[in-house]
């Protein structure tokens, strides 16, 4: 790939043309990091407003019909009441907010670089609790924090309510806590193993299962409930008492525990190593080269987790911009918004585009564990799911068929990478809405 392509359709969403970028791709990129355009959250629901909604929802649905403890995901909450129509306009808002910045913004690829860190601290709307919270979670924790410095997105990501409900903190009690003597409820150790395991350490990277069970111990407590008022906050009667030992440090009784613990993980070499890897695997390619890693993991590490400057670390590495390095595979929505982008039309129906995209393998806001969406080809390249893909691409192409002339935008948007096969089948199609669909499921616009 040519380095305009790499900087539009690799790093960010897809521009309609090269031209622009052309004379400086690897700047373009990086100015984009200088003074990254926020997406516009006025309007938009807060996760006390929304977590009070959910809960009013719940206990109608609860009431109409019995089910298991955590409630059940907004498609199986019964008749549509006000209350739960309220919260699906809500979803639906936050939705469509999030997607138009993403077509829209003159920052695309520092737009990705936010949506990389709402995944790797990933939460889903997979249980009652959470039907409201997941976007909430984005744009109060992670977008605020993506650009600023690792410690810092670490704490607002963990202890945020969509957090502590998804993996189960605000239920957990130390045993030996006052409420632990008197309630038949225990520890949760959710938090504790992905904080250490996704987070911050990654897998393999030294702790032990009873590691994980002292951060349990020190996270208990943290936790969302009327007595917080909705919001995150610090009970001491669900604290486990006594000093907890993690990693061979020793840390006291308390709320200061957790603050120290985070600033130990994101200053442990594991963090930096693993941070690097993922970005340079999400970024650059499946297999990122060796090099370009280590550099990221000293970028980390000397910069004490500064997130800014390891972006301009990353995309101002030779490696980054190779020719050789083999193409990543979008997920769907990365697909659906670049299609979206590159043609410069919102997504005039936000319903219709999460069925497709649910049907193409990706539930928006419903990834399938905590470890977010997953980041390889293989993970997403299936004869079953190309065929999908094809099959999005043909409706799409009809709808949109009068948003431009996909034989001209081919060129301008891929130029010399636009392969012979793809540029004679676009040209060569029989209507505007073939030649569309047929540039939209060529492997150039399914890769990046």
């Amino acid at each position: 790939m040519q380095a305009a392509a790499i900087a539009s359709h690799r790093f960010g969403y897809s521009e309609t043309s090269l031209t622009a970028l052309q004379s400086d791709p690897r700047g373009w990129v990086l100015e984009q990091f200088k003074q990254p355009v926020a997406m516009d959250t006025g309007g938009l629901i807060d996760s006390v407003a929304a977590l009070q909604l959910t809960r009013e929802v719940l206990k109608t649905a609860l009431a109409a019909k019995p089910v298991e403890p955590g409630g059940k995901p907004d498609d199986d909450l019964g008749p549509m009441t006000p209350s739960r129509l309220t919260l699906r306009q809500t979803n639906v808002k936050g939705l469509q907010r999030r997607w138009q910045h993403a077509i829209a913004t003159p920052t695309p690829v520092a737009e990705r670089w936010v949506n990389f860190w709402a995944n790797h601290f990933c939460v889903a709307s997979t249980k009652g609790t959470m039907i409201a919270l997941v976007w909430p979670h984005e744009y109060e924790a992670i977008r605020p924090h993506a650009f600023g410095n690792f410690r810092e997105l670490l704490r607002a990501a963990v202890v945020h309510p969509a957090m502590l409900l998804y993996l189960d903190n605000a239920q957990s009690i130390g045993p030996q806590s006052r409420a632990g003597k008197l309630r038949d409820k225990g520890l949760n150790e959710n938090l504790a193993r992905e904080l250490l395991e996704l987070h911050t350490l990654g897998v393999n990277s030294g702790y032990t299962q009873e590691d994980v069970t002292q951060t349990a111990h020190l996270l208990t407590g943290w936790t969302v409930n009327p007595q917080t008022g909705g919001k995150a906050g610090f009970v001491p009667a669900l604290h486990q008492p006594g000093p907890k030992t993690i990693l061979g440090k020793r840390y006291a009784e308390g709320p200061q525990a957790l603050d120290q613990l985070l600033d130990d993980l994101s200053s442990h070499p594991a963090c930096a190593s693993f941070v690097a890897t993922k970005l340079a695997r999400h970024f650059v390619t499946d297999d990122p080269p060796a090099a370009l890693v280590v550099s990221l993991e000293r970028r980390f590490r000397d910069s004490s987790g500064d997130l800014m400057a390891l972006a301009t670390a990353l995309f101002s590495h030779d490696l980054a911009w190779s020719p050789a390095n083999p193409p990543k595979f979008k997920r769907p929505e990365e697909l659906v918004l670049s299609a979206h982008r590159v043609l410069k039309i919102p997504v005039a129906s936000v319903e219709r585009a999460v069925f497709e995209l649910k049907s193409m393998g990706q539930a928006v806001g419903q990834a399938p564990s905590p470890q977010g969406w997953p980041d390889r080809a293989e993970d997403w390249l299936s004869a079953d799911a190309l065929r999908k893909r094809v099959q999005w691409a043909d409706r799409f192409g009809d709808l949109n068929r009068h948003a431009a002339d996909a034989r001209g935008l081919a060129r301008l948007a891929w130029g010399e990478d636009l392969s012979q096969s793809s540029r004679s089948q676009i040209d060569n199609a029989d209507s505007s809405a073939q030649a569309l669909a047929l540039a939209l499921a060529s492997p150039e616009f399914q890769r990046r």
